[in-house]
């Protein structure tokens, strides 16, 4: 009783502290003349009233448990804090200029509830599918960009980083899809869908997304931009076109495009010109007579799509539709400014235009970061999981017992010139193998375990990916031959288009090998054969440059 008495002062349940809060120490009560705390005994039990009295500062008491130091710091939050606080402090608001973007499977904890003390209007959960139709869920802030949604999703999926992942924003009910600009927002984007719509993001391989800055000059034809050269008779197509690249500008664009009449089915063909004004086309021929230009579209205050079923849906006269759909145009098809193009060609280039008028310089910066980028090693954290520097690596000798590092140049010349003569003996001894050998199921089936090897799929199914995953000189795949049941495809991308190459087996004195030119260049193995035409053209029309991959989210 004597330790109670002496200790802080406490309020029974009969005898309620004041409308000041907690009686403070040294103050007598009101009840007892002033001679002491009551009496309180040892089996009552004691019941603490909130008090309405704000705390000191120096005294925080969100949480009555202390703050745990973080074993794992480089696994933190964006703000790198080596503390882990407790979750009845909250997450404070997100500082100015960062992110954050979380994995998640069901949102937030599965129940779709928000923590306590994190605001609805900077965070969102997203979903992306994969290629395979899976889909996974993330948790990003208002200032997520595309391209920082595709870095998670990389080194979640574990896949190889470089610029040509990229975030789809696919509208199935309208057959539109297009591709997310780098510094775009995903959350931004994702709430000017309307409620309910099918609509989605894709997760996947683009590489005509920086094309326009590598190829322009094949990019913009002479005849789309004769108006530009005419201005400029000094200089030469490809000189001009990179001189509007490099200052974020866009061409004067023209050429004949054929139009949806609103509300109907029927198409029109006519003479449209991209200026600095917008976007226009001549009711008359292809006068440029200010009486006969009609003005068409505000391309700043729209987005630009691919039309993907135009014929199914839309009726368009051929399979290179797009589409400019305004911002106030939420759900269905009115409002959309359907246009299609003669060829895969004109198309890329009204696209690439479109792009460059819209977002200008900021297109231009985009590429140039992605660039700065791929000569970055990868992180996780503060520590990099592995140097793709040249400098880092150094010449080793494990002849011995121990391995030693070779800094004499000369000896390094001769041990690098011993390997590609014992590598030279493998590939000898890999053609002298007999036949039993070469049908081993290892052997067999060693490349169905590369990337860029697809299986048994259709003919179709091979053109719609590889144009899904951009119609890219060197974009290339193997499949299966459906008509040969022993053969296999080569399916590569030249001049927009998607070209078919039979690649046969053979056989001659006991070794098996792989041929596309009647057994003129033979290949032990189908790796070999990609390797090869990775670094020589061959009888193919280009080399092979890209592989189509799909990855499992």
């Amino acid at each position: 009783d004597n330790a109670m008495d002496g200790g802080a002062q406490q309020s029974s349940p009969r005898d309620p502290p004041g409308p000041g809060g907690a009686e403070q120490e040294g103050v007598p009560g009101e009840r007892d003349g002033g001679e002491g705390p009551p009496e309180v005994k040892r089996s009552q039990p004691l019941f603490i009233h909130g008090s309405s009295r704000p705390l000191p500062p120096e005294e925080p008491r969100a949480s009555s448990l202390p703050s745990i130091p973080n074993p794992f710091p480089e696994l933190c939050s964006p703000s790198n804090s080596p503390i882990l606080s407790s979750p009845a402090l909250g997450q404070g608001t997100p500082r100015e200029g960062t992110s954050h973007v979380s994995w998640g499977a069901g949102g937030w904890g599965g129940g779709g509830s928000h923590p306590a003390g994190v605001p609805n209007a900077w965070r969102q959960v997203v979903k992306v599918f994969g290629e395979d139709g899976a889909c996974r869920s993330l948790e990003a802030s208002a200032g997520t960009t595309a391209r920082q949604l595709c870095e998670t999703l990389v080194r979640r999926t574990r896949a190889l980083q470089d610029h040509s992942w990229a975030l789809v924003e696919l509208h199935q009910h309208l057959a539109l899809e297009r591709c997310l600009e780098d510094h775009e927002s995903v959350v931004e984007v994702q709430s000017s869908w309307p409620p309910g719509a099918d609509s989605r993001f894709v997760f996947r391989k683009n590489f005509a997304k920086y094309e326009l800055f590598k190829s322009n000059a094949s990019l913009f034809p002479e005849v789309m931009v004769s108006s530009c050269l005419e201005a400029n008779k000094s200089m030469a197509h490809s000189e001009l076109i990179q001189n509007f690249l490099n200052s974020g500008s866009c061409p004067e664009v023209q050429g004949f495009l054929q139009l949806r009449e609103p509300g109907r089915k029927v198409w029109k063909r006519f003479h449209f010109s991209l200026r600095r004004s917008g976007l226009y086309y001549s009711t008359k021929g292809t006068s440029k007579d200010p009486r006969h230009l009609q003005y068409f579209a505000d391309l700043t205050e729209s987005n630009i799509y691919y039309v993907t079923q135009g014929k199914k849906l839309y009726g368009t006269p051929t399979e290179f539709g797009f589409c400019i759909k305004p911002h106030k145009v939420r759900s269905g098809a009115k409002g959309l400014k359907l246009l299609c193009s003669e060829d895969e060609q004109s198309r890329s280039c009204w696209m690439a235009a479109f792009r460059l008028f819209k977002y200008g310089m900021q297109l231009y910066r985009n590429y140039q970061q992605a660039q700065a980028r791929l000569s970055q090693p990868p992180w996780i954290g503060p520590t990099p999981l592995r140097s793709v520097s040249d400098n880092a690596l150094v010449a080793m000798d494990f002849s011995g017992c121990t391995g030693r590092v070779i800094e004499n140049p000369s000896e390094v010349l001769t041990v690098a010139l011993e390997e590609a003569q014992a590598w030279r003996k493998k590939t000898t001894h890999r053609y002298s193998l007999p036949a039993a050998c070469q049908s081993s199921p290892l052997s067999a089936a060693i490349h169905r375990t590369q990337p860029w090897f697809h299986g048994r799929i259709s003919r179709e199914d091979t053109q719609q990916l590889i144009g899904r995953q951009g119609l890219v000189d060197g974009v290339f795949l193997v499949r299966e031959s459906q008509r040969n049941p022993k053969g296999f495809v080569l399916s590569l991308c030249h001049l927009q288009r998607v070209k078919h190459y039979l690649i046969l087996p053979s056989e001659e004195e006991g070794r098996l090998y792989f041929t596309m030119d009647d057994g003129q260049t033979r290949f032990a193995d189908l790796i070999q054969l990609v390797e090869f035409h990775q670094i020589n053209r061959g009888i193919l029309p280009c080399k092979l440059r890209h592989y189509c991959t799909c990855v499992a989210l």
